[in-house]
């Protein structure tokens, strides 16, 4: 196989998994075995080129041309494929979780909602591996109609309401917004190649990639810069697989990283940190970082409380763009790993209780972890990750954010680190101290749910699994910066 093969593949998989499930659908087994091996499939393709990026290839595919001016083609460097690894990693945990929640749950129509998952993640590879904004803006786009018949899935007036406004937020600031920033970028670039160090040429009007970057930054609303984060709560409608979804393997994921690709690959470091715009736009995502905290400690619903976590929580990645230093840049690209692992397990747990308990509220918690001590223990280990405690992973992007805004002479944005991480404390470690330090409201109904817990298994190891996975990654977060160093210009650091 040829690293150009492979490339062909991160689509192909998924997108004949998408084709097969329904084949199957009569048969679960056959139906999650399908699942199971299209993700063990592109997770080989994807460790296979990642060795391939990391000495020093850059695969490339080419589809076509259009308009006789704009390239289809895929090319991979270290962030795409760090993101690449990240979702196909995760879609087979997801899919773990997905079938014991779905199947624990009775949930209808699980055939489509495994074909549409594998869709998304088939966009999502796209997007990881796109050359230029045209092939990015295309699969991301496909992203979004991929993922609302799963947003929509349980077809009640509540998931039809929040699809709507995921659907509208989602589609209405990619086309209002992001489709003419790369218009724009095409008209005065002439290219929309990404490329180290940026394609505008010496010279380009502060005035110009400030206008640009302000319509990047808000066009990329997956990304859930405040204002445009409303679609990402909505969701929540949507089954906990879903969340999971959205917050850790595809959607926001998708949304940080193409605004982390811009900012190198577009404007690069010394352009974005020159615009005026990206100093207004650090403030607007440490803004949000605190903000969207403050909102989550009000939640009492946990899947309200992890979303708007998750708002407080990609901004780190904004926040890391615009600081436009080097590690401000690596730290917002660790973020993206160590947030996917420790924000999927914090989802899959509330999937858990939801799947076992019939629980959805924190206040509702009280004394579960005695009966659910597995579920309960990875929930405060994902916790302690996502609030940047070591030895967790999620340590390490808040070190590398706090030395980037001190590079950048905005050390004052440090505090909005320590708010967010005073804040995480407040309002994740309760749910777990709830669960086993608290006596249980009704010690009989839950003392039975011990006999059910046993029947759901396959919702209690997936969790286990990532929260593991957020401490061993404390000790390669080195490895993870030296693979992404080559996107900065010289190599990133010395």
């Amino acid at each position: 196989m040829t690293p150009q093969i492979a490339l062909g593949l991160l689509l192909a998989i998924p997108l004949l998994t998408a084709l097969l499930i329904p084949v199957f659908g009569k048969n679960p087994n056959l139906r999650e075995g399908v699942t199971f091996i299209g993700g063990v499939a592109l997770l080989a393709t994807v460790i296979y080129l990642c060795v391939d990026v990391a000495g020093g290839g850059r695969p490339e595919l080419h589809f076509g041309s259009f308009a006789g001016k704009f390239d289809f083609t895929l090319r991979l460097e270290p962030l795409g494929a760090t993101f690449a690894a990240i979702a196909s990693s995760l879609w087979i945990v997801n899919s773990v979780f997905t079938l014991g929640y779905m199947r624990g749950n009775r949930e209808k129509h699980q055939t489509r909602f495994f074909a549409f998952v594998a869709v998304a993640i088939a966009a999502a590879m796209g997007i990881a591996a796109s050359a230029n904004l045209i092939t990015l803006f295309i699969f991301y786009e496909a992203l979004t109609l991929s993922t609302f018949p799963l947003v929509t899935h349980k077809g009640d007036a509540k998931a039809k309401k929040g699809g709507t406004i995921y659907a509208l937020i989602l589609m209405g600031t990619s086309l209002a917004l992001l489709l003419p920033a790369i218009i724009g970028t095409y008209v005065i670039a002439g290219t929309t190649e990404f490329q180290v160090g940026g394609i505008f040429p010496p010279g380009t009007s502060l005035l110009a990639t400030s206008t640009l970057l302000f319509l990047f930054a808000f066009g990329i609303g997956k990304a859930a810069l405040m204002p445009t984060h409303p679609w990402l709560p909505n969701a929540m409608v949507a089954p906990t697989p879903v969340s999971a979804l959205l917050h850790a393997v595809a959607v926001v994921k998708a949304g940080v990283f193409t605004m982390l690709k811009v900012v190198t690959m577009t404007f690069g470091p010394s352009l974005a940190a020159a615009t005026p715009a990206s100093t207004w736009l650090a403030w607007i995502a440490a803004i949000s970082i605190v903000l969207a905290s403050v909102i989550a400690l009000r939640q009492d619903n946990l899947k309200a409380r992890l979303a708007y976590s998750t708002v407080s929580q990609l901004s780190y990645v904004t926040l890391g763009a615009m600081l436009a230093t080097s590690m401000g840049i690596l730290g917002g690209g660790l973020q993206i790993v160590m947030h996917a692992w420790g924000k999927i397990t914090l989802f899959m747990c509330a999937g858990a209780i939801y799947t076992i308990a019939h629980r959805t509220h924190i206040s509702q918690l009280d004394g579960l972890g005695r009966t659910m001590p597995w579920v309960f223990g990875a929930f405060l280990v994902g916790a302690v990750s996502i609030i940047g405690i070591p030895p967790m992973g999620g340590s390490w992007p808040k070190f590398f954010l706090m030395a980037g805004a001190v590079d950048s002479g905005k050390s004052i944005l440090i505090a909005a680190l320590i708010a967010s991480s005073i804040l995480n404390i407040i309002y994740l470690v309760p749910v777990a101290i709830r669960g086993f330090l608290k006596p249980p409201a009704d010690p009989t109904a839950d003392a039975l749910l011990a006999f059910e817990r046993k029947k759901h298994k396959w919702v209690i190891i997936p969790p286990v699994v990532t929260a593991i996975g957020s401490l061993v990654l404390f000790f390669f977060a080195g490895q993870i910066v030296d693979f992404l160093q080559p996107i900065l210009p010289g190599g990133g650091l010395s």
